[in-house]
Order: structure tokens, then sequence, then C-alpha cells
């Protein structure tokens, strides 16, 4: 039983375990979007999260913090550069896990990793939902354009 054990070991010490957090989620962070397990997904988002959220705030402490963590230069300066000013209005819940279904040699569950502000096929199709505005009854041409028409007879008349 795993009594009160908050943190989900994946199989590893904590030397490997950290390592490759830091890998995954520089990975992440230069790549928008990753498949791997749901575990290590699950694990991986509160490892991130906080590093998003301390790269809004562009000082050289928070720099040297989350560089601490990463251990990659590349990946720093991308998540200071572009993925924070995107994500600056957001309050929190920067990932976005998707559940992939089972990988084929061993039955593992896997899962889509990804930015919730970098997915352009999501983003395209809120967009239209909004464009589109139409009623589900359905409406007879003649009943929409007879009431235009009476309008302007009775501006005339007065």
């Amino acid at each position: 039983m795993r009594h009160n054990r908050a943190v989900n070991h994946l199989g590893r010490q904590s030397g490997h375990r950290k390592a490759m957090l830091a890998n995954m989620a520089s990975s992440l962070i230069l790549k928008k979007r990753i498949t791997t397990t749901v575990a290590k997904a699950k694990a991986l988002k509160p490892y991130l999260e906080p590093l998003v959220t301390k790269s809004k705030d562009d000082s050289t402490h928070s720099r040297r913090v989350v560089f601490s963590y990463l251990k990659d230069k590349e990946a720093v300066s991308e998540l200071f550069r572009t993925i924070a000013p995107k994500i600056a209005d957001r309050p929190g819940g920067y990932l976005r896990i998707l559940h992939l279904g089972f990988r084929k040699g061993d039955a593992a569950d896997m899962a889509l990793v990804e930015f919730v502000d970098f997915n352009e096929a999501a983003l395209a199709s809120g967009e239209k939902k909004e464009a589109k505005k139409t009623t589900r009854r359905s409406r007879s041409k003649k009943a929409v354009e007879a009431p235009a028409e009476e309008a302007p007879a009775e501006e005339k008349a007065e």
C-alpha cells in the first residue's frame, strides 16, 4: 500500500528520476509536445508547471533557479523568450495530458503531453466555434424577411 506517498518514484532512484524529468521537461519546452507514458506524464506536470510560473518573472534569479532544474541553456532561453509571454495571463494549468491508448510492445498506457497555448489545431477550432452563431431551429425565409419589409412602410406613413 502507498499510504501517504506523494511522489511516484517511477521505478528509479532519485538521481535517475531527476535527470529523466529534467530531460523530459527540456524536450517538452523545445518541441512543445512529447509522447510518453501516463505515469511519467503525471510526474512531469508538477515538476514543470512551477518552472513555467517562475518564468513569468524574467529576472536573473528566476533564470538561475529554472536552469538548476532543467540544466539546458536552450530550453531555459526558449521558456523565457517564447513560452512565458504567451502564457503570461494564464493563472496555471499550462500543460495538457491526452491519453493515446496502449503501446504495442508492452501495453504501457501512453499519453501526449503538450502546452495548452501552443496547440494550433485546438486554438484554430476554438476560434471557428466562436464565429459560428446560428440557431438550432429552422426558420422560413418569408418569416425572417417580412418584418424587415413592413418597417419602412410604417415609417413612410408617419
